[in-house]
């Protein structure tokens, strides 16, 4: 009988990790091993758990757990950081680099590199603005999957590219921690009573953590497969997704779920954004006029739990509502000033 896998969860303190960990303690008999900077941040799970190892530390210092590292045989890497350029470039490149290079090339059998949809076009090939001039997040992802593209351990590589995640709740409820997306939902519904007068064509997709998690569960529970319907290579790519949305039906859910009613709308071409752009005081940067001339933000295919025989979480907008903790108002209520 096949020995029970020894999971390696980095960013295990992270709505998607925590997310993950608790699958896999519910779902299989693997060995986890949670590296992560402050334990005080695990919510989802016991540190006491005896199926779950701590590894507390920066990612950076991946030395510190050469013992573990040699003994793991399966890695789901959801780490990352942004905002300061070279803390960037050190976590999301160099010590990417270096956790593979720790890793035994005879133990492990499968890694599962966290990326974003950002960096891909619709097609799922990688968008050569994103290294042009992309955030030093979406630069530095760009330039990690480059160059996992030829890693020795390429074959054994399941790169994911989340789209906008959904996650935790807003009233602090859930014993997962929220996302970011879904702590920016009390602020977005501040402002419906503005973006229900405008339109816009543009398309998105949106995942739950929830159905991230099943995703990454199940295959870091089967065996591991390259996926050459989207990978003429070596390195299998999968854009974890919801069917795409509009951003009008967004709008137009987010109003109905708050009692907001319909009204006249003004469409926003690319000429009257620019136009505004240059009349308000808004300073945007290059990967953003490339955000605002793209427009469309939409993958194929698609990967969500049930391209593995499994059922979303959360598969529309206002499943992500309700589980978000989200008050629902029937009828029609005034909207308020927004505070700036």
């Amino acid at each position: 009988m096949k020995k029970p896998n020894k999971i390696l969860i980095t960013g295990a303190s992270g709505c998607v990790g925590q997310y993950t960990a608790a699958w896999l303690l519910e779902n299989s008999n693997a060995e986890l091993f949670l590296w992560l900077r402050d334990p005080k941040k695990l919510t989802s799970i016991s540190p006491q758990h005896p199926r779950v190892n701590l590894l507390i530390g920066d990612l950076r210092d991946s030395e510190k757990f050469r013992a573990e590292l040699s003994i793991i045989t399966r890695v789901i890497h959801t780490a990352t950081a942004w905002g300061d350029p070279q803390r960037a470039y050190e976590v999301n490149v160099v010590a990417v680099k270096n956790l593979l290079a720790m890793l035994n090339p005879k133990l492990i059998e499968q890694i599962t590199y966290f990326s974003t949809a950002s960096i891909l076009n619709k097609s799922l090939k990688p968008l050569p603005q994103a290294l042009s001039y992309g955030t030093e997040y979406i630069q530095t992802k760009a330039q990690c999957l480059k160059e996992l593209e030829t890693h020795y351990l390429a074959e054994k590589i399941v790169a994911v590219f989340p789209t906008l995640v959904f996650g935790g709740r807003v009233d602090n409820k859930s014993k997962f921690p929220s996302s970011y997306l879904t702590d920016g939902l009390t602020q977005a519904f501040k402002w419906l009573w503005l973006a229900r007068f405008l339109r816009l064509d543009s398309r998105f997709h949106f995942i739950h953590a929830a159905d991230i998690a099943f995703i990454c569960g199940h295959l870091a529970t089967t065996p591991h497969f390259i996926n050459n319907q989207t990978n003429p290579g070596t390195l299998t790519k999968f854009v974890l997704a919801q069917p795409e949305i509009s951003i009008n039906t967004a709008i137009q859910t987010l109003c109905k779920w708050k009692g907001l009613r319909e009204t006249p709308s003004i469409t926003l071409s690319n000429l009257l954004i620019k136009i505004l752009i240059k009349i308000l005081p808004i300073e945007i940067t290059d990967w953003d006029r490339f955000s605002i001339h793209q427009r469309h933000f939409v993958h194929s295919p698609i990967t969500s739990p049930e391209s593995f025989g499994g059922e979303s979480h959360a598969s529309t907008l206002e499943d992500v509502l309700q589980i978000s903790g989200i008050p629902k108002l029937k009828r029609y209520k005034s909207p308020k000033s927004a505070k700036v």
